[in-house]
Parts: structure tokens; C-alpha cells; sequence
């Protein structure tokens, strides 16, 4: 993405709006929590094949070859200094502490309770994202955010039977690391477009993850299956990279807590993919909670 200067653009060119901008960023991120909606059932297939530090490590090795491909097809030049403090604490939210905690959470807990960690990730991105920007959203604003990601932790706490499970400490680990890790990227994408913002932090990973999969490899058995095949391929091109692309595009567009609040439907999302591709059972509560929730999203897009 690159700015053009207005006084080149013929006069007959209308530039979008505000209203448009913010359209756009809304449709961006919501295509971004759609990705994201994916991650855990792709991360079960992909257990079906590998150990859960394999899987991670070959996750983020096939997502920086995607963003390098790019990168160097683009002709990108490195980022200003001044962006690489940025860049780690995205490498180390996004791609690294979020997926490696969520995939050993997964080894013992369901894809429904692990849900609940991205139930409550947009109040705690919103949180961070305020004291990080020094933003102040309204109280109209976190009354909404604060109901919305209620619906989702009781909803998805009942889910899994109303008890934690061993991976509890890995998912609120998960929670804080990769609100961290958006926050930053979000903040970065309103001076570099999204997808260097993904690519850079990948490629920054790049010699862990190498390391980290051939230690892996190593101690890790590998049965090769379809599924497993296919959830590492997503997680890696779908959830890691194109998901990430999109989200931060979005967030640069309407800002963290707004966008954040989209991800208030990637629970709910998730159960219905848990249903239709590891043939988990649906709570008839589902179609109340997701009215309950998608009314909370529609109060944070409208207040400031």
C-alpha cells in the first residue's frame, strides 16, 4: 500500500470517505475473523498428523515461504528501524505465543472450551489497545464490549460442561499474548500495509521456526493424513497469513477496539465449523447467544 500524492489525481476522481473507509475496514476485519473462526478445527486435523510443537513451527515455516514469496516478488524494502520493536511483539503475540499456546491447550481440551480464550479476546484487545494509544472509548462503548464477551464466556463455558480443563492456564496465556501482538500490529498497519505487517513478523521468525521444526521432527511422531495435511496448510496459508493480512488492514481502518469486537462472533463461528468438520454436537443455545452477541457488536460499531 502505498500513499499518492492528492495533487496527481485528476479532479473528476472522488476519494472515499470516511463512511467508505470504514465500511471497507469492517468488511476486511470481519474477513479476518472468519479466517480466524477456522484456526481450531484446522489445528485438531492437524494434530491428527503431528505433535503440537511440530505443527506449530511447520505452521509459521510454510506462512513466512507465502509472505517472503511476496515480499521479494514486491520488491519490499526492510522496515525503518523504528519498526522492528513493533514487528517482535507481533512475531512473538501472533506468531508465535498464540498459536504454540492454543495448540498445546488443544492436546487435552475440546475446540468449544478453547474457544473461550477468542470470546474474551476483543475486551482484552480493547484494553490494551486503550492504554497503548491512550484511547478512550465511551462507556456505552465497554458496557457493550463488556456484555458481548459475558454471552460468549458463559455461553462457551457451558459448552464445554462448566468446568476448566488442564489447558486453562495455556489459553488465558494465549489471551494476553496475541491482544498484545494485535494491538501492535494494529498500530503499525496505519504506517505499513497489513501484509508486510504479517509478512515482516513472519520472516522475523523464520530461523526459530526452522530450528523449531526440525527439533520437532525429530522428537515428534508423524502419521500423515488428509485432515492433518489439510489443517496444517490452512493454518499456515488461511489463518496465519491471509487472516492476519486482512485484519490488520481492517484495524488500521477503524481502529483496534472497534475491530475488535467483530471477534465476538469467532466462538460462535468456530462451534458451527466444529460441527460440520469434527462432527461436534451444537447446544441449542447457540442461535440465542449468537443474537445476544451480533446485538453487542452492533452497539460497539455505532458508539465511539
Amino acid at each position: 500500500m502505498t500513499a499518492q500524492n492528492s495533487a496527481t489525481l485528476p479532479s473528476t476522481i472522488a476519494v472515499p470517505g470516511p463512511a467508505r473507509g470504514a465500511a471497507t475496514g469492517t468488511l476486511l476485519a470481519s474477513l479476518g475473523v472468519i479466517a480466524f473462526s477456522l484456526t481450531f478445527p484446522a489445528t485438531a486435523w492437524g494434530l491428527e498428523s503431528f505433535g503440537p510443537w511440530s505443527l506449530v513451527a511447520l505452521r509459521s515455516v510454510l506462512a513466512a515461504a507465502i509472505a517472503g514469496a511476496f515480499l521479494l516478488a514486491r520488491r519490499v524494502p526492510l522496515p525503518a528501524r523504528e519498526h522492528w520493536a513493533g514487528l517482535a511483539v507481533v512475531a512473538a503475540g501472533v506468531v508465535v505465543g498464540f498459536p504454540l499456546l492454543t495448540t498445546l491447550a488443544l492436546t487435552t481440551s475440546t475446540t468449544s472450551h478453547a474457544a473461550v480464550v477468542v470470546g474474551l479476546l476483543p475486551l482484552t484487545t480493547a484494553a490494551l489497545s486503550a492504554l497503548r494509544t491512550g484511547a478512550r472509548p465511551s462507556r456505552r462503548f465497554w458496557a457493550a464490549a463488556l456484555a458481548g464477551a459475558a454471552v460468549v464466556l458463559a455461553f462457551t463455558v457451558a459448552q464445554s460442561g462448566g468446568s476448566l480443563s488442564a489447558g486453562d492456564a495455556y489459553l488465558f496465556g494465549a489471551l494476553l499474548v496475541c491482544a498484545a501482538g494485535y494491538t501492535e500490529g494494529g498500530r503499525l498497519a496505519r504506517t505499513l500495509p497489513g501484509w508486510q505487517v504479517v509478512g515482516w513478523a513472519l520472516v522475523l521468525c523464520l530461523p526459530l521456526s526452522l530450528a523449531g521444526s526440525a527439533l520437532g521432527l525429530a522428537y515428534e511422531p508423524v502419521h500423515l493424513t488428509g485432515h492433518g495435511v489439510a489443517g496444517l496448510v490452512w493454518a499456515a496459508a488461511g489463518s496465519t497469513f491471509l487472516g492476519l493480512y486482512v485484519w490488520y488492514r481492517g484495524m488500521a481502518e477503524i481502529g483496534a477496539p472497534r475491530a475488535s469486537q467483530l471477534q465476538l462472533a469467532q466462538p460462535l463461528l468456530t462451534l458451527v465449523w466444529s460441527v460440520a468438520l469434527l462432527g461436534e454436537r451444537l447446544s441449542p443455545a447457540a442461535p440465542v447467544a449468537a443474537c445476544a452477541v451480533l446485538v453487542c457488536i452492533a452497539v460497539t460499531q455505532r458508539v465511539k
